[in-house]
C-alpha cells in the first residue's frame, strides 16, 4: 500500500507497506541510488506471511521531498515518522549497501524502538581510523566518493546528467557497472528477478532528480552524526568477501566497534549477493525478537 506522509518539520515522505498488518513490522532501507520497489524481491512475502514489511524513499528519492545536506543519523528521525505514520511503535530494521549506514543509525538512535538491525555490505564512516577507506573499492565508486568529500559541485554536476539519462533507460546503470561486477555478481545480475528489482528501483529512484543520489553520496562521504557504539540491541553484519563496491574491509571495521553484532562473512559473493541475503537475515531477525521478548510492536 502506497503512503505518502509528513514529517515534523513538514516534508513529504513516500512509503509502502506490505505483506501481514499484524505481523511484526520489518523496515527495509534502499541502497545508493534506490527506491522503496528495490529492498526485496517478490517472493520475500509469500517465505515470510507474519511479516509486516515497510519501506519508503530517502528524502530526494522518487517523490520524497529533498532535506539538504541531510546526515546519516537523520534516516532515524524520518524512520520513526514512518513508523508514527503508520501505527508501529517498535520495528526491526534491514538496510542495504547505500541503506546499511542508515540501519544502524535506526538502531543507534531509536533504541527504544529498534528491535533489532542488519547492515548489509555497508560502508564505515569516511573517517574511520586505522580504515584504509578506499582500498579494494572499484574506481567509480572511488571518483564518486572521492567528490562527494572533495568536490561536491562537481559531483552533482556529474550526476545530474547520468540521472537524466538512466531515468529514460536504467539498463543504463547496469551496464555501468557491468565492468567492476566481480564474477559472483554477473550471475546474480543476470537474474531476471533481480534484474527487474534492479530496473524498477533505479527508474523509481531518479524519475525526478538526481538529488537523493547526490545527498546520499555526500551524507556517506562525511560523519555520519551518530556514535556507533550508542548501538545496543541485536546487530547481524552481513558482507560477501568478494566485493568491490563496499569493500569486506568495511563490515570488519564495523564489527570491531559494535558490541555485541554478528558478523556474517560469505566467501563465494560480492556485492548484489545480498539480493539473496534477505531471507537469512530476516530468519535472524525474528529469531533475535523472539529471543528479546520484545513482541509484535503495532499500535492498537
Amino acid at each position: 500500500m502506497y503512503t505518502r506522509i509528513r514529517t515534523g518539520d513538514g516534508r513529504g515522505l513516500v512509503a509502502e507497506e506490505w505483506g501481514n498488518p499484524s505481523g511484526t513490522p520489518v523496515l527495509l532501507l534502499h541502497g545508493t541510488p534506490g527506491s522503496r520497489l528495490g529492498t526485496a524481491l517478490p517472493d520475500v512475502t509469500l517465505r515470510y506471511p507474519h511479516v509486516r514489511f515497510i519501506a519508503y524513499d530517502r528524502p530526494g528519492y522518487g517523490d520524497s521531498d529533498r532535506l539538504p545536506g541531510r546526515r546519516v543519523a537523520d534516516a532515524a528521525r524520518d524512520a520513526a515518522a514512518v513508523a508514527d505514520a503508520l501505527g508501529v511503535e517498535r520495528f526491526a530494521v534491514v538496510g542495504r549497501s547505500g541503506g546499511a549506514p542508515h540501519a544502524l543509525a535506526c538502531a543507534a538512535l531509536l533504541p527504544g524502538r529498534v528491535l533489532g538491525a542488519a547492515a548489509l555490505v555497508s560502508l564505515a564512516p569516511r573517517n574511520a581510523p586505522g580504515l584504509d577507506w578506499f582500498d579494494g573499492m572499484t574506481p567509480s565508486n572511488v571518483r564518486e566518493y572521492a567528490m562527494a568529500s572533495d568536490a561536491p559541485d562537481l559531483l552533482a554536476g556529474e550526476l545530474a546528467p547520468r540521472a537524466e539519462a538512466i531515468r529514460r533507460d536504467p539498463v543504463r546503470l547496469i551496464e555501468e557497472m557491468r565492468a567492476e561486477l566481480s564474477d559472483h555478481d554477473v550471475p546474480i545480475v543476470s537474474d531476471p528477478r533481480v534484474r527487474a528489482s534492479l530496473l524498477d528501483n533505479y527508474r523509481e529512484a531518479l524519475r525526478t532528480s538526481h538529488h537523493g543520489w547526490f545527498d546520499d553520496s555526500v551524507a556517506l562521504a562525511h560523519p555520519w552524526g551518530f556514535d556507533l557504539s550508542a548501538i545496543s540491541g541485536p546487530v547481524m553484519l552481513w558482507h560477501g568477501q568478494d566485493d568491490g563496491f563496499s569493500p569486506v574491509g568495511h563490515t570488519r571495521w564495523l564489527a570491531d566497534r559494535i558490541e555485541g553484532a554478528e558478523l556474517v562473512l560469505e566467501p563465494d559473493a560480492g556485492h548484489f549477493a545480498a539480493q539473496y541475503a534477505l531471507p537469512r537475515v530476516l530468519d535472524w531477525l525474528l529469531d533475535a525478537e523472539r529471543t528479546s521478548g520484545g513482541g509484535v510492536a503495532g499500535r492498537p
